[in-house]
């Protein structure tokens, strides 16, 4: 049996906000499994986005123990923690968060000059990522002259820049129309399908959860339901 890629045990997560104490997470354990494709729904406060943080370990539990690969990654230093994590997860953000001064071929090298890469290999690998979610003729353009898909399709590219074996994305098509979310979650789709990728998507969305395989439905910072989605790959506009 596959042993999970990502693992919560017993996971809670407490800010202190002035004197009273809010828990964001409560005792929550979950396993993801090498290949998935799952969706995290929630609405606002319901504690999807901390738990976002800590599958994505940019965020330390309060209590409880994240395993990444099997390594329980409390045991890392940060620099060990830094470096592991940039070559096993990769990153999509609502808001893209490209560097506005750095073409799209700079923002989709970046990633990798943390993992030591040389310059040469950064960049054919970053010209093949942006041919490959079809910005080939927009390679040289920074984020200021592209549209909000075409920002949206370099952070993919960028995610995708260290061979990471998840992918995880915070709402990857809030910022955009309906026609290009849905050409957004298809390329996701096939990235999954063609390179077998993990791919952990936290939406409110149902259109876009319907696009997993498995959905699992947080509320007061705990898992209220976990299941297979009904339909793949549904959109209706």
């Amino acid at each position: 049996m596959k042993e999970p890629i990502i693992k919560l045990d017993n996971v809670w997560r407490t800010y202190q906000l002035g004197k009273t104490e809010v828990h964001a997470l409560r005792g929550l354990s979950l396993e993801i499994f090498p290949g998935a494709f799952v969706a995290i729904m929630g609405s606002s406060g319901s504690g999807k986005s901390t738990l976002l943080n800590i599958i994505g370990c940019l965020d330390s539990p309060s209590k409880g123990k994240v395993y990444l690969k099997g390594e329980d990654i409390a045991l890392m230093t940060e620099s060990q923690l830094a470096q592991f994590r940039g070559k096993i997860l990769g990153f999509i953000f609502q808001e893209f968060n490209l560097l506005t001064n750095l073409s799209a071929v700079e923002n989709v090298m970046l990633p990798m000059i943390f993992q030591g890469i040389s310059k040469e290999e950064r960049k054919k690998r970053a010209e093949e990522l942006l041919v490959s979610v079809d910005l080939q003729d927009r390679i040289s353009h920074e984020p200021g002259e592209l549209s909000g898909g075409e920002r949206q399709r370099v952070a993919i590219a960028r995610a995708f820049a260290n061979h990471p074996e998840v992918i995880i994305a915070d709402e990857p098509t809030g910022n955009l129309d309906s026609v290009t979310g849905k050409k957004i979650m298809e390329m996701l789709t096939d990235f999954h399908k063609k390179d077998g990728k993990t791919v952990v998507v936290v939406t409110h969305d149902p259109k876009i959860a319907n696009y997993a395989e498995q959905i699992i439905n947080i509320e007061d910072g705990k898992i209220i339901k976990n299941h297979s989605a009904a339909k793949k790959y549904l959109w209706k506009s």
